[in-house]
């Protein structure tokens, strides 16, 4: 848990944008909004190749953009 502390002299404005730096260093939010719902360990190992399937592709339009720009190059 985030926690801040009043300083002498602070604003209630500076004291919620510090609280504010803490709870998005610890992740905090993200943490949360995942714990939302329960997903089931199947579910979560599907999810997670799906999202390493999507991973790939890109890197491997990436890589095809960057050697049709190598080939475009030697053209010249």
């Amino acid at each position: 848990m985030a926690t801040v502390v009043l300083r002498p002299g602070e604003s209630q404005e500076q004291l919620l944008k510090r609280f504010r730096k803490k709870v998005a260093k610890a992740r905090i939010l993200s943490i949360v909004r995942r714990k939302r719902w329960f997903v089931s360990k199947s579910e979560l190992k599907r999810i997670q190749r799906q999202k390493a399937i999507r991973r790939e592709r890109r890197r491997q339009r990436k890589l095809e953009q960057k050697l049709a720009r190598r080939r475009m190059m030697q053209r010249r």
